[in-house]
């Protein structure tokens, strides 16, 4: 993807706990992601933050929690990007799923 082009964003929160089969729902998604050819994947485990329900899930000392939110981005063209939708949408059951237009600004996509 070069500098000035129009992308997708796919965004999927979700609880670190959450399983596809025996595996962590994170790396599934961006195995899938990887093994459909897609441009890039980033899983990032969040320090803090809240759901629908409100519980707090937090890494701190004094407040032990399971379950920590995991942000998973992925960027491609359009095309791609709606087609893994698909698969995610039928994968992910809890959670938030997002879909935005960004546009490309600097290199590292793709190496």
């Amino acid at each position: 993807m070069k500098p000035g082009s129009e992308a997708e964003r796919l965004t999927i929160y979700i609880g670190e706990e959450a399983k596809l089969g025996h595996r962590p729902m994170y790396e599934v998604i961006v195995e899938e992601a990887r093994n459909r050819g897609l441009a890039g994947a980033t899983a990032m485990r969040c320090t803090m933050g809240f759901g629908s329900h409100h519980r707090i899930h937090t890494a701190k000392i004094l407040r032990l929690s399971e379950d920590l939110p995991v942000v998973i981005e992925i960027i491609d063209e359009p095309d791609q990007i709606r087609s893994f939708l698909e698969y995610v949408q039928s994968h992910v059951t809890k959670g938030l799923v997002t879909l935005e237009k960004v546009r490309i600004v600097g290199g590292g996509i793709g190496e």
